[in-house]
């Protein structure tokens, strides 16, 4: 139920945020939607893209057999880093496994299209979320490639604190097993940056052969927000569903704007990556788990590494902590009424103006939720792991606060950190408001 419907009938145009708008410029030009209900049976997209093989659910690295034919000296030279993570290595992994996902080139139209929905977007969403008004409409049109590379360097913060915290449990390893008098030893501090860079790359590349766009997942980037489109996988989607072109680019459009005008608050970004990089900090590496991988780790054979990462979620387990039960709950609420205020603002934009918007955005929540084991996996490795039911809590929060404050109230939420709701404020958006309420008079 859109905001508002079971309230007392009012004036229309009291209140209405799109009273004194011109006619909608999509009227004519966004093709009508189709009214059947989503079929429960309809593909999940890009369930058929080509995967790497050798692990569960297609999460693998690209074959390194043929780095066993290196010398020793270009061995070492690869294997080195001067840091906790080989960025090189993650740079190559990444873009080759984004590559493997058999969507093709780039429109060349689609730059200009999605500029000139960037903005009709942006003109709307204004209407609702004031903030909107003064964002950067500047678009980024590109493959699953370039959505790798910008990925991995904006994620680059979160993923070298993990690697730092891990990396510490390796130099442990090397000088307890160099006093053992273990062989292996020596190469230890240098394969610990390897495999993290190998990790790292693995893990970007399979998001960005599912990216529609930069904020399908509440990602801790770590740079400015701006609005990314992957254009071949928005058409492919498309198809995969039967949903109108136009319509799901325009949705998409709007989806950005709201996301990335929320992110222009320079306090939402910090805080989404201080939770995300106080979560992987909180990783304890059980070598005692992770012993027998190692004894089956030839230095000679790079493509051994495979067995290292062959199970992300074994992996996962053994290096999972307590510690970060306290912090995942922080950082569940932030996201999601981070995802539930943009869902309630694009429904209030989208229902307006897309007769197929309900099918839409069933298709969409379904992709954002079913992303197969390597998605599940990064999502669970930087504690992002939401669920349907997270994602309805945060609407039903919104919804509740709209009905009570208007769409003035909901946007009190990004005035600073202490607006975020407590876990009882998110089932009782009434609670929420009247500790705002109090916080204003106290002031």
């Amino acid at each position: 139920m859109p905001p508002g419907d079971d309230l007392p009938p009012e004036d229309p145009t009291d209140g209405d945020p799109f009273a004194d708008m011109p006619e909608d410029p999509f009227a004519d030009g966004l093709p009508p939607g189709l009214d059947e209900p989503l079929d429960d049976d309809a593909p999940t997209p890009f369930a058929d893209l080509p995967g790497m093989p050798g692990m569960p659910g297609g999460f693998s690295l690209p074959d390194l057999s043929n780095l066993g034919n290196l010398d020793l000296s270009a061995m070492i030279g690869m294997l080195s880093s001067p840091g906790p993570v080989n960025w090189e290595m993650a740079r190559q992994v990444a873009r080759t496994v984004a590559g493997s996902d058999g969507v093709g080139p780039v429109d060349p139209a689609a730059p200009a299209e999605y500029a000139e929905l960037a903005r009709a977007a942006q003109a709307h969403v204004a209407a609702v979320a004031p903030r909107a008004a003064s964002l950067d409409t500047r678009v980024r049109v590109c493959g699953a490639v370039e959505w790798a590379d910008l990925h991995l360097e904006s994620l680059r913060p979160v993923l070298e604190a993990l690697a730092t915290a891990l990396g510490a449990e390796f130099q442990e390893a090397a000088a307890g097993e160099a006093a053992a008098g273990d062989p292996l030893a020596a190469m230890l501090p240098m394969l610990a940056p390897m495999l993290l860079g190998l990790q790292a790359g693995s893990l970007v590349g399979h998001l960005a052969q599912h990216a529609l766009g930069r904020y399908d997942l509440p990602l801790p980037t770590a740079d400015a927000p701006s609005l990314v489109f992957v254009a071949a996988h928005v058409d492919a989607f498309a198809e995969s569903w039967s949903l109108p072109r136009a319509d799901l680019r325009f949705y998409l459009a709007a989806r950005e704007v709201i996301h990335a005008t929320v992110r222009s608050e320079a306090w939402v970004r910090d805080r989404l990556r201080e939770l995300t990089t106080a979560y992987v900090r909180a990783y304890d590496l059980d070598l005692g788990a992770l012993e027998a991988r190692f004894g089956d780790l030839d230095p000679s054979d790079p493509s051994s590494l495979e067995s290292v990462v062959a199970d992300p979620r074994e992996l996962l387990g053994a290096i999972r902590s307590p510690a970060q039960d306290a912090v995942q709950a922080e950082l569940r609420v932030f996201t999601t009424v981070l995802e539930g205020y943009a869902d309630t603002v694009l429904e209030t934009v989208g229902q307006r103006l897309l007769t197929s918007y309900d099918r839409i955005h069933e298709a969409v929540a379904r992709h954002r939720i079913e992303r197969g084991e390597a998605g599940r996996f990064a999502e669970a490795l930087l504690g992002l792991d939401l669920d349907r039911d997270d994602y309805e809590r945060g609407v039903a929060f919104c919804r509740g606060v709209v009905e009570r404050a208007g769409t003035d109230g909901l946007e009190r939420l990004w005035s600073g950190p202490a607006m975020i709701p407590t876990p009882n404020e998110l089932a009782a958006p009434g609670l929420w408001l009247a500790r705002i309420e109090i916080d204003q008079e106290e002031r």
